[in-house]
């Protein structure tokens, strides 16, 4: 290589960097904001369509079993077809359910069309992590996929700041809560029109100057691809699921779901839960609790680019189910102590989950990168869909203490799984960090990932 070319990995962060980050933090904010808006509308919806605690349940989880669909079946063909096709199909999907969310007449036209919005929002988390991934340099990697919860946070706390301020709207108030989802949604779609595709991909299929031509244009007529390889053989899950990547695929999978069981249950339930604990006067501590999201998702960032990622998971989850413990064991009468607690969880939980998007990207190679990511994302959205059905069913039957309890040990179940199974990827080009360990020579691999390239 010339003293003048740069590899991809280690060029500097551009405009070209930024407005690809931008186009999938818009998608992470729309998500966030979709998701946050169902807890506030129940309010409304739970009355007029006289939602029993199935319903309510089924309603909640519906988006995060379309991110299930959409991510098992966008990641695995963005493969095979290209990120830049399913970045934009994603998208038209989720603009056009969003509107349709403002004609829903019963509960299971609802369902139906939040689940093909979570659908398009599964597409769009396999191939938008997976394009910045391959385009974003080494140095600036983490931050980059990092920021993903950041912005996902500020949608979903935008979400309850406009939500409550449209309650005033009257009866059909939730409809117009809903539907306006379709209005960040439709900005992302236009924006993302002209997206190129990811050299990474290109030179995988063996289309090697379609890559360089969109490496010069976009990023550098300097940079070079000098570790990627055209593949013979396409990927997959049987990729995925082989000796050399079922330990990568199985960690990814878990500690993605025991980030989100514990997030998704307590938050779409919030308001019910702050009432149950006596903490629901006014909306202070709702609103604190909010707040925290978003400090605890900026801290995370910052967790990300000053200790290890392996590090910082693995305590995380300890703070996490020692927290939630307490929590359970306070008496009702401590009320300062309960609201420390959940704070507390609250901040590591919204900071830890910076991890989410970065782990994922940088586990798997090229090939089966968007597979990869498709299916730790769908795992995640599978396992927080039944947390999310499965936690007023279990308040209404165990308890509110018990209940979180179990998700206390769910929390303890991530700490040990990322104990066992937790890469370090800080510090390595994309193709370093997607080098897995084979089961039977793990002490030689182990040894690669730690060597920093450059």
């Amino acid at each position: 290589m010339s003293h003048n070319t740069l590899k991809l990995d280690d060029v500097p962060l551009g405009k070209f960097h930024i407005k690809i980050a931008g186009l999938t933090f818009g998608a992470h904010f729309t998500d966030g904001y979709i998701l946050g808006l169902i807890g506030i509308a129940f309010t409304l919806i739970g009355p007029q369509m006289q939602l029993d605690p199935f319903w309510q349940g089924l309603i909640g989880s519906s988006a995060l079993i379309g991110l299930f669909l959409g991510s098992l079946f966008f990641g695995w063909i963005s493969d095979y077809v290209g990120r830049q096709k399913i970045f934009v199909v994603s998208f038209l999907l989720i603009t056009l359910a969003s509107v349709l969310q403002f004609y829903a007449e019963t509960a299971m036209q609802l369902f139906l069309l939040r689940v093909l919005i979570g659908i398009g929002l599964g597409g769009d988390y396999s191939v938008g992590h997976t394009l910045l991934a391959e385009f974003a340099p080494r140095k600036h990697r983490g931050v980059l996929l990092g920021s993903f919860s950041v912005i996902w946070t500020f949608g979903y706390v935008a979400a309850t700041f406009i939500g409550t301020a449209m309650l005033g709207l009257g009866d059909d108030a939730w409809r117009w809560m809903l539907a306006s989802s379709a209005i960040p949604a439709a900005i992302i779609l236009f924006a993302r029109i002209g997206t190129p595709e990811s050299p990474r991909w290109l030179v995988n299929q063996g289309r090697i100057e379609e890559a360089r031509a969109i490496v010069r244009k976009h990023i550098g007529a300097n940079v070079e691809l000098d570790d990627e390889r055209p593949q013979k053989h396409q990927g997959g899950y049987a990729v995925l699921f082989s000796r050399e990547y079922r330990k990568r695929t199985a960690f990814n999978c878990l500690f993605f779901i025991c980030i989100v069981m514990p997030y998704f249950a307590i938050y779409t339930f919030l308001p019910s839960i702050l009432a149950k604990m006596g903490l629901a006067e006014g909306m202070g501590t709702e609103m604190m609790l909010n707040a925290l999201l978003v400090i605890g998702a900026l801290a995370g960032i910052w967790c990300t680019v000053k200790f290890s990622r392996r590090g910082f998971l693995i305590g995380s989850f300890w703070i996490l189910a020692a927290s939630l413990f307490l929590l359970v064991a306070m008496p009702s009468s401590a009320a300062w102590a309960i609201v420390a607690l959940f704070g507390l969880f609250t901040l590591v939980l919204s900071a830890v989950s910076n991890l989410v998007g970065v782990f994922p990207a940088e586990s798997f190679p090229t090939e089966v990168r968007a597979s990869g990511v498709g299916l730790a994302t769908a795992a995640s959205r599978l396992g927080s869909a039944i947390s999310t059905f499965l936690l007023p069913v279990s308040v209404a039957g165990i308890g509110l203490n018990p209940t979180m309890a179990v998700l206390a040990g769910v929390l303890v179940l991530g700490a040990l799984v990322s104990w066992a199974w937790a890469p370090e990827t800080k510090a390595l080009s994309l193709a370093d960090a997607c080098r897995a360990e084979d089961e039977e020579g793990a002490g030689k691999a182990a040894a690669g990932l730690a060597r920093p390239v450059g």
